[in-house]
């Protein structure tokens, strides 16, 4: 007698049989179980010799930077995985599918690359705690930044020694404009107050207080209808709870392929970002500066000063060659 075979459902789920790479697909957008209606992750759990790379991605456009990218990051020894979190709902499975496949052939680490389709294109989602996070860091990125890997391991290393603290190595600052009487976003030179999701480390406990935390679902709505400000938002969740600002590292080498002051391919690439759209860009974040400010009916960014460096020269001035010059450099005659 032949039994018949139930359906479960219409989704189909494909798993590429690659080691170290695994892609889900499904036909439709997946749903994300919600964070908030289950205990936090206990950290004492989590692993904490490496961390865990989330980087967002939005356009096909970017596709092969996007491929470099992850395989740069998944080649560091301080990353234990690489979660690419799709952004675009409107992209068709078999793109991924194929980002999927051709990464698993070119890489020549073990570190795995994991694609996950976000439901929906909302930048709080960057800050989702995903049950499949197993590190207590996390490294937050986009698709448009291409750090090398000793950068990447020595902002792990000083994240490991200050694990309450944002780490990156991109800033702005919050200011107040006392004419206009308003919040405004800047950058300046002695100081800073806000670490961009252009690169940041933190601890994984901040993505569940972003993202569960009553006192700051109207400012994640915020979020959302600007379609922007996450990174502030990220900023005022850590500040508030640590009462510190987030700590600039210098880095060896970063490309920022998004930067407006590229030439050629650059300015393609800044173009098709998912919150970098033309226009008043740093009016609508002074804005939710504003708004935040207004909400929570305080302020809790605070300024840092100065940046952590990898290596340590000489201070000091000497005479050699008839010029000056830091007293550690050779001069060859």
């Amino acid at each position: 007698m032949n039994k018949a075979i139930p359906v479960f459902s219409l989704h189909v789920i494909i798993t590429l049989s690659i080691p170290f790479f695994v892609f889900s697909l499904r036909t439709g957008l997946p749903r994300l179980s919600d964070p908030c209606n289950r205990p936090p992750a206990d950290l004492r759990s989590l692993q904490t010799d490496q961390t865990t790379v989330l980087i967002n991605g939005y356009s096909e456009r970017r596709i092969p930077l996007l491929h470099s990218i992850a395989a740069t990051y998944a080649a560091a020894s301080s990353v234990a995985a690489v979660i690419i979190l799709w952004s675009n709902p409107s992209t068709p499975p078999q793109i991924l599918s194929d980002l999927s496949q051709n990464l698993s052939l070119s890489s020549s680490s073990t570190t795995p690359i994991t694609i996950h389709r976000q439901p929906s294109s909302s930048l709080n989602l960057r800050f989702h705690p995903h049950t499949s996070i197993t590190t207590r860091s996390v490294l937050i990125c986009d698709d448009d930044i291409e750090p090398d890997t000793n950068s990447i391991n020595f902002a792990f290393n000083i994240w490991k020694s200050n694990p309450d603290r944002l780490i990156g190595f991109f800033v702005r600052s919050h200011n107040y404009d006392l004419t206009h009487k308003s919040w405004i976003y800047t950058m300046e030179t002695q100081k800073y107050s806000i670490m961009l999701t252009k690169f940041m480390i933190l601890n994984f406990h901040y993505l569940h207080q972003y993202t569960c935390n009553k006192e700051y679902s109207k400012l994640r709505l915020i979020v959302d209808e600007k379609n922007n400000c996450e990174d502030i938002l990220m900023n005022f969740v850590i500040a508030e709870q640590v009462k510190k600002g987030p700590m600039l590292v210098g880095a060896k080498k970063v490309r920022d392929w998004g930067d407006a002051r590229n030439e050629g391919e650059g300015m393609k690439e800044r173009e098709v970002g998912l919150s970098s759209r033309k226009g008043e860009h740093r009016k609508r974040r002074g804005e939710c500066i504003g708004e935040f400010h207004r909400l929570l009916e305080k302020m809790p960014l605070k300024y840092s000063y100065g940046k952590v460096m990898e290596a340590i020269g000489e201070q000091g001035l000497c005479e050699k060659g008839g010029k000056l010059v830091y007293c550690d450099k050779q001069i060859f005659r």
